[in-house]
């Protein structure tokens, strides 16, 4: 039947290899789940039309034997009247009907085989919803704690960049130091040296203050100030 076809994967589905196909479980979950409710529907409906189709053709089959039953017994009443020929037309009957019982058999067979089938599929969808269903909220918290965990993860790689951001900075700012030193070393090697003698001779050395005095002494005794 297409019916069983259609719906032969379900009874060996698994919900966990279902859910390793997500690209994301929490977007994901939901529209599966109502995904599993449509076919639990149809699957529902399905199962009750077979299972009604079954409680059918056994009720066709009891029938059957009844009429059996029913024609043997007029059988009988129709001998013990004295009615053979009579006797004889509802034993035929009877023995149509059995013909008909084989036939009629493996048509409720078939038809409690589907209904099983079917009934089978309808408790395993049911029970894959409700571990579903139980599992919903677990599944959620499970992909926002590693979506924060990537958020995370990412700010961390940030902090790492930052931190080799200021490890360059510092290197470049002792870099930095050593050409100033270096700068400031090589201005004082430019500066020309001073001669340790010709300090020493200003310090002691009255040449220029001894002739001034000469002079002024000279210029006193002219206006005859000495």
């Amino acid at each position: 039947m297409a019916i069983l076809e259609r719906f032969g994967d379900i009874i060996r589905a698994n919900i966990n290899d279902m859910l390793d196909k997500m690209e994301d479980p929490a977007i994901m979950i939901d529209q599966y789940l109502i995904d599993l409710l449509d076919d639990l529907a149809e699957v529902k409906r399905s199962t009750a039309e077979i299972m009604g189709e079954e409680t059918r053709t056994k009720r066709l089959v009891d029938n059957n034997k009844a009429e059996v039953e029913k024609y043997a017994e007029l059988a009988k009443k129709a001998l013990m009247a004295g009615n053979e020929g009579d006797a004889r037309t509802f034993l035929a009957k009877k023995q149509e009907l059995e013909n008909l019982d084989p036939e009629l058999m493996d048509v409720y067979a078939a038809a409690h085989e589907n209904a099983m089938k079917m009934r089978q599929m309808h408790d395993k969808l049911a029970a894959d919803i409700q571990t579903l269903q139980a599992r919903r909220t677990m599944i959620k918290s499970k992909v926002s704690i590693a979506k924060t965990q990537a958020i995370i993860n990412e700010a961390s790689s940030s902090a790492n960049q930052t931190e080799d951001a200021m490890d360059a900075f510092t290197r470049m700012e002792e870099k930095a130091d050593r050409m100033l030193d270096e700068a400031n070393a090589l201005a004082e090697l430019n500066i020309e040296p001073i001669d340790p003698a010709e300090a020493l001779e200003e310090k002691y050395g009255d040449g220029g203050n001894a002739s001034v005095d000469e002079e002024l002494t000279k210029l006193k005794q002219e206006l005859g100030l000495q």
